[in-house]
């Protein structure tokens, strides 16, 4: 029977964590939970693998816009330096005056 402290019938084996027997001497045993045996363990291979799925199912959804958005810069960048060359100056100088 457990014991709650009080008198049960039958055989009392004393409070929580102290059952009535005698302690154990001479036995010592030493434990190391799973983390601190090896913290990162598998941890590059997920990582790999975790970052590979995830852009495979997102990349439809990231890739378009980024796209577009390299494409006209691209396309702005190359206008920018015509508009200020002197063939660009030219060819728009009557549309300034």
């Amino acid at each position: 029977m457990g014991g709650g402290g009080e008198k049960l019938p039958g055989q009392y084996m004393g409070w929580w964590g102290s059952l009535g027997s005698p302690a154990q001497k001479g036995i010592t045993s030493y434990a190391l939970s799973a983390n601190q045996q090896r913290p990162l363990a598998g941890t590059l291979h997920t990582a790999i693998f975790n970052t590979a799925r995830r852009t495979r199912y997102q990349i439809l959804y990231w890739a378009p816009p980024l796209i577009v958005a390299y494409s006209t810069m691209v396309w702005a960048i190359e206008r920018n330096e015509y508009l200020n060359s002197k063939p660009g100056r030219a060819e728009f100088a009557e549309s300034e005056e």
